[in-house]
This record gives C-alpha cells, sequence and structure tokens, in this order.
C-alpha cells in the first residue's frame, strides 16, 4: 500500500451504522491505492457492523469514534474538518441524513461534517421503505441545496432477502466520483456560468421619484445561492442589495443596476459567456420621459406619459447562443396558467416559470413561494408552497438537466 505524501489529497472517510459499512473496507483500500490520505472516522454504531482495526491497518491514520480528543489533537472535530480535500459518507444512513440537516453535532462523525468548508459526499443506504419516506427526502433535498452532493442509492438486493431502491452505490463509483469532485466538480452546474437577474427595475420620474414595482429580489438571490452550491459560477445583475450566504457570498458576482436600461446592458453582455440566463427580476413595462428637476406640488399635478421600456427576456431570446438555456419568470394575478403558457410561446424561453402573486405566501416580500414550471415540451411541473430556496433548487435541477441535454 503507498504511504500519502504531503501533497496528497486528504480525505476523511465517514462510516455510519448501517449494514453496507462492510463496503467501505473496499473503499478505503481504493481511495488509498490512488495515494489519497484517508482519515477513517465511524460512528459507535458503525462498529457494530465493521472493526475499527480493520479501517486503521487500511487507512492512513488511526480510526477516530469520539467527539473528545488527547493531547496530540485536542479538538478532533475542529482537526479533520479544517485539513481535509473531500468528506465521504458512506454508508449515509437516514439518521445520520437527518442529524446532519438539522445541525446537530452529537458524535464526531456529525460534528465534522458541521466544523469542514470542504466539499461533501453521501452516498446513501436504507432500506426501500426510509428511502422513500417524505422526512428523508425533505431532509436530502436541505441538503443539496446547501451544495451536498449525493450519490445512489441503487435498485437491488438489501439486508433481510429484501430488494429495491436503497442499497449503496459500489465502491469504485464512489471513488469515481471522489476523483472528479476532487479535480473541481461540485454539482450539476459545474464548470457553468450562470446568470440571474434579481429585484424589480426602477424608472425615475424626476430625481426623486421613481415607478417601481413590489419586487423584493429574494428569489433571485435564493438562486444565486443554490447555483453556487450546485457547483456554478454566477454572476447576479441586480436592482436590490441583500445578504448573500457565507458560504457563497465569495462565489457569487454582484452587478448591481437600477433600470430596464441598465439591467438590459448588463445582462446583454454577459451573455456571451453564459451557459444560462435565469431573468427572476421584475421589469416595470413602462416608464416617463424622467424631468431634469425634482417636479413641485405647488406647480399642479403633473401629466406623464407613458412610454414602454426595452423587453429583456426577448432580447436575450434573440441573442440566444448554441445550447444557451434562458429561463423567464411570470408573476401573475389570474388565469396563471394561460397567460404562462401564452407567454412561455410567445417569449420563446426554455422554462417559465410562473406564480400567483394573490395567493397567500406567494411571490413579493414573502419569504415562501409556489410556483409552476412550463417546459416548451408542454410539460409543467407545480412546486409546492416552500422557502425559496426550495423552489430555486427545482427550477436550477430542470435547468442543469437541459444544459446536459444541449438546449436547442
Amino acid at each position: 500500500m503507498p504511504s500519502a505524501t504531503p501533497s496528497s489529497p486528504r480525505v476523511v472517510l465517514g462510516v455510519t451504522g448501517g449494514i453496507a459499512a462492510y463496503k467501505s473496507v473496499d473503499l478505503l483500500r481504493q481511495l488509498r491505492a490512488l495515494d489519497y490520505h484517508v482519515a477513517p472516522v465511524l460512528t459507535p454504531d458503525a462498529t457494530r457492523f465493521v472493526g475499527a482495526v480493520t479501517f486503521s491497518a487500511l487507512a492512513s491514520e488511526a480510526v477516530r469514534t469520539s467527539l473528545y480528543g488527547d493531547s496530540t489533537t485536542p479538538i478532533p472535530h475542529t482537526y479533520l474538518g479544517q485539513h481535509c480535500d473531500l468528506v465521504i459518507v458512506a454508508p449515509a444512513t437516514a439518521h445520520l441524513i437527518a442529524r446532519y440537516a438539522i445541525g446537530l453535532a452529537d458524535d464526531l462523525l456529525s460534528a465534522t461534517l458541521l466544523a469542514t468548508r470542504a466539499p461533501v459526499l453521501l452516498c446513501p443506504a436504507m432500506h426501500t421503505e426510509m428511502w422513500e419516506q417524505p422526512a428523508v427526502q425533505e431532509n436530502l433535498a436541505t441538503l443539496r441545496r446547501r451544495g451536498v452532493m449525493m450519490l445512489g442509492p441503487e435498485v437491488g438486493p438489501l439486508a433481510g432477502g429484501d430488494a429495491g431502491a436503497g442499497r449503496m452505490v459500489e465502491p469504485d463509483v464512489i471513488v469515481e466520483m471522489a476523483q472528479r469532485i476532487l479535480e473541481g466538480h461540485r454539482g450539476p452546474l459545474s464548470a457553468r456560468h450562470v446568470v440571474i437577474s434579481a429585484g424589480g427595475t426602477r424608472e425615475a420620474i424626476d430625481p426623486v421619484r421613481v415607478i417601481a414595482n413590489r419586487s423584493s429580489g429574494r428569489q433571485g438571490y435564493a438562486l444565486a445561492s443554490v447555483a453556487a452550491r450546485l457547483g456554478a459560477r454566477v454572476t447576479l445583475v441586480s436592482t436590490v442589495s441583500l445578504e448573500l450566504p457565507l458560504d457563497v457570498a465569495r462565489a457569487i458576482t454582484v452587478v448591481p443596476v437600477e433600470s430596464a436600461d441598465e439591467l438590459l446592458a448588463a445582462m446583454v453582455k454577459l451573455q456571451t459567456s453564459a451557459d444560462a440566463l435565469i431573468m427572476a427580476a421584475a421589469v416595470a413595462d413602462f416608464r416617463v420621459r424622467a424631468a431634469s428637476h425634482k417636479l413641485k406640488r405647488r406647480d399642479g399635478v403633473p401629466v406623464l406619459e407613458l412610454e414602454a421600456t426595452p423587453d429583456v427576456l426577448a432580447a436575450l431570446v434573440e441573442g440566444r447562443g448554441q445550447g444557451q438555456v434562458i429561463v423567464g419568470f411570470a408573476a401573475e394575478s389570474e388565469d396563471v396558467e394561460a397567460n404562462a403558457r401564452e407567454k412561455l410561446v410567445r417569449k420563446g424561453v426554455d422554462l417559465l416559470v410562473a406564480n400567483d402573486v394573490s395567493a397567500p405566501g406567494v411571490g413579493f416580500e414573502h419569504e415562501t413561494n409556489e410556483v409552476t414550471i412550463f417546459e416548451r415540451s408542454g410539460a409543467r411541473e407545480v412546486v409546492s408552497l416552500r422557502d425559496k430556496e426550495g423552489v430555486a433548487e427545482v427550477i436550477l435541477t430542470r435547468v442543469a438537466s437541459l444544459l446536459a441535454q444541449g438546449a436547442s
């Protein structure tokens, strides 16, 4: 077995209490054969299925099982979290997934997961009935939105003679994914440039007053955050200034704009390098010819003559590059589906995300949203009421799928 060199990738291999833990011995062997420095962390339940001595003999350093350290490593979870390039949990049980999703840190493995900024790969393994539980799927969705990568499970023989979904993927598949992650893969949007607009445009009436709308920009910021966690290079063209989550703030370039003209100029400039453009911003349809000075009440009620603003989405579709995915949004208050389908066809976008802003908890200023996603193929998907990052995950999953297929 080769010894790890100082430049070797450092991998924390977490093993939880499931029958699939026996596969993790072979996984460890294959990782070491690549000259990776592997630090195994076993949960107390894992030691009921596999022996710590076996892992210590094959690994780069002795197995750790306790949250509490010793004189050489007094805080092991911090040490492991800060000194690794990748964390793999195989198998990842429903119990571990739930604790990770809600941020518990009551053993060494869960504490290490919270203490690391390295990419994390979970390889779920459990019985089919557990895998299909809504609680498990919601926990997984939460973790995916945070940028945690998943591999599997497969369909096949399970413990107790059963068969179905829930079988941990084979070690060679995990090793292949580990290699990709260590080479820079971070999810289905890795190496993609995603340009997202957010907020509502403001059109000047005079140097003080504007025509605006109720868009808060929260959905656009949620899209930017989730896209970054899925590996994308993100440019956020925004009319508002909201706080980005700390884990993605450095990965997102924010371009401030105010008017429809400024938004159009920024989006068209960025389009040349974009793989996907998501027009979540609410663009004012009309503007006035702005007065050069503040309009005074004493001069009477002014007559404001409206004119159309540029159609940003139409311009992007007209300038679409080969394989580029374009997503439009439609905020409606009546006849949502009919209006959305008409706009989908008229604008020529790949996806049209529509919502009924008159519904409770939906749209502007709310922390939650409920949308329907329409595709050019005629397919539609209703995304039930949830937080805006949850909505963003569904939209971006569709975007990633279209990019993989090569959108026309």
